[in-house]
């Protein structure tokens, strides 16, 4: 019988489930266990793709296509290992299972109810996940704060788990404690009506996480524990740290894995942790700088930055300078600027490297079309990703091929010269009004030219990489561009599809139709970033 660990947040949103819940996946697999992870969204939207990035944060594309939460991402991550569809849900997702169901007479023609239908589909699905990866442990992360109306079906759900397997289910509650700055005094009220809400739900929790400012001190950890009716030494500070990394560490000096285990009265296999420790304090010590500068568009929401839009990508950047022993200084440029000023272009020179992340619509394509060209004319390693392999194939077209009015058909659907089209297939979709998750997603296979750097990176002329797209490069254009000095460097096996573009001769230009960043590893960095961040290095060092 599996274990569950139930992870839900409590007082506002946004203080690290997703990272909580790696982490505690990370310790016990260092003890020896088979750990997945699974992620509730408490969203009627069928999938994350439909979901606006600057609001929601990142898509993460799963090997199997399905369009989730950064924090399936997360996951991947901490754990180096693949998580599927099974492992992703959403109100809107079980709602649907449901309804398909009961027009099939699934039911039997019963009266079909939000209880016990609904928990019910939840932990039919928590277990097939469990099942299908023979974990020893399936931790399940709650999306939402406890206390809306949006997440307490899936608090039913684990309530309901909890009712019929008292020895095999785990209740952890990540809770914040504010330090209101004219008290500095931190206080624990929030997070005691926090555990009332849960309680409110059938559930008592069994470990508190206490996210702050600041380490929790031992007034705070006794209030809590007397009025939460939580062991003392069940409630672990998780104070702000620098990286992320240091929150499993954090957790484990507290001895969090060992306690979990001893709640479900399970003994260590293994205990790898120091190892694992030694290699994290081993990226934390690097000195080396490199400056990389990232050109988007989903970073602003209001008077504030959302990086979340790029979670993967900037997590594949730090991993992959960290994989050649250097630092990632990451910048985000806005590309709307160098739309309103051209001139303004000029401060890439600063830069040891250049990314270009995926993206959807017409606004800042220009301004990154302007920064692709002068990256390209300055010898300043670039890598672009999905609609930045698309834009460098655009400005190499005009500004190398003669093309001056190439364009996308996603940006200008009467454009002269259709470098970049839409995918045949994906046309008909679209005319018919099917956006969710219909695009090419998932992985799809690819070979690689061995006069490429991307061979060099790979070490292998056969790959895999996640996929999630409706346009491409039109193959019309193919000799034109070739004739002028552009690489394919990667195409699909039936060589229909273009796949990786370089421009040899330069210290790394690579765009790829592809997200390398999904398969980017805390401890193993993927190829292309690894590759990108030597050439940045290189160019830091001549600097």
């Amino acid at each position: 019988m599996p274990k569950y660990i139930f992870v839900m947040g409590g007082v506002l949103s946004g203080i690290g489930k997703g990272i909580a819940t790696s982490s505690i996946g990370k310790l016990l697999q260092l003890r020896g266990f088979r750990v997945t992870a699974i992620k509730i969204d408490p969203y009627i939207n069928v999938d994350a793709g439909t979901m606006n990035p600057t609001e929601h944060g990142e898509v993460f594309v799963t090997e199997d296509g399905d369009e989730t939460d950064q924090d399936i991402g997360n996951y991947e991550r901490f754990l180096d290992t693949n998580i599927y569809r099974d492992n992703y849900m959403t109100t809107g997702r079980v709602y649907l299972s449901v309804i398909e169901r009961e027009r099939n007479l699934g039911y039997g023609g019963k009266c079909v109810e939000v209880v016990p239908h609904i928990p019910e589909e939840v932990m039919a699905r928590i277990k097939k996940a469990g099942k299908k990866s023979k974990a020893d442990f399936i931790i399940i992360e709650i999306g939402g704060t406890v206390g809306e109306y949006q997440n307490i079906l899936f608090l039913e759900a684990a309530r309901l788990m909890h009712y019929r397997y008292p020895n095999d289910v785990l209740f952890i509650l990540l809770s914040y404690l504010p330090i209101p700055k004219n008290l500095g005094e931190m206080k624990t009220k929030p997070t005691q009506h926090a555990v009332s809400q849960v309680n409110a739900a059938g559930i008592q929790p069994d470990f508190i996480l206490a996210r702050g400012e600041l380490p929790l001190d031992k007034p705070r950890k006794e209030k809590l524990s007397i009025f939460c009716n939580v062991k003392k030494d069940h409630i672990i500070s998780a104070p702000d740290v620098k990286h992320i990394l240091d929150v499993p560490i954090n957790f484990e000096n507290e001895k969090l894995s060992e306690k979990i285990l001893k709640n479900l009265n399970i003994k260590s296999r293994t205990n790898k942790f120091s190892e694992w420790k030694k290699q994290i304090r081993k990226y934390q010590r690097l000195k080396k700088i490199v400056k990389i500068g990232i050109v988007g568009k989903y970073f602003a929401t209001g008077d504030f930055i959302l990086p979340d839009a790029y979670i993967s990508v900037i997590n594949a950047i730090k991993e992959g300078c960290n994989a050649c022993g250097c630092v990632a200084q990451l910048e985000w440029i806005d590309s709307d600027i160098y739309e309103k000023n051209p001139l303004k272009v000029k401060e890439i020179y600063a830069y040891d490297g250049i990314v270009v992340p995926g993206g959807f619509g017409k606004r800042g394509i220009e301004g990154k079309i302007r920064a692709i060209q002068y990256v390209r004319e300055n010898n300043i390693p670039y890598l672009g990703l999905c609609y930045g392999m698309q834009l460098a194939t655009i400005e190499f077209a005009r500004n190398i091929c003669g093309m001056k009015e190439a364009n996308s058909t996603e940006i200008d659907p009467e454009t002269k010269f259709p470098v970049i089209h839409i995918i045949s297939e994906q046309a008909e979709l679209l005319k018919k009004k099917q956006y969710g998750n219909t695009m090419r997603l998932g992985a799809w296979p690819c070979v690689l030219d061995k006069s490429s750097k991307s061979f060099q990176a790979y070490k292998t002329t056969k790959i895999s990489e996640r996929h999630r797209h409706r346009y491409e490069l039109n193959n019309s254009f193919r000799e034109a561009l070739v004739k002028k000095g552009l690489l394919l460097a990667g195409l699909s096996p039936d060589k229909n599809l273009v796949e990786i573009i370089e421009i040899p001769g330069h210290p790394f230009f690579v765009g790829t139709q592809f997200h390398p960043e999904f398969k980017s590893r805390i401890l193993r960095a993927h190829p292309l970033f690894k590759a990108f961040a030597e050439a940045a290095k290189k160019r830091s060092e001549k600097k």
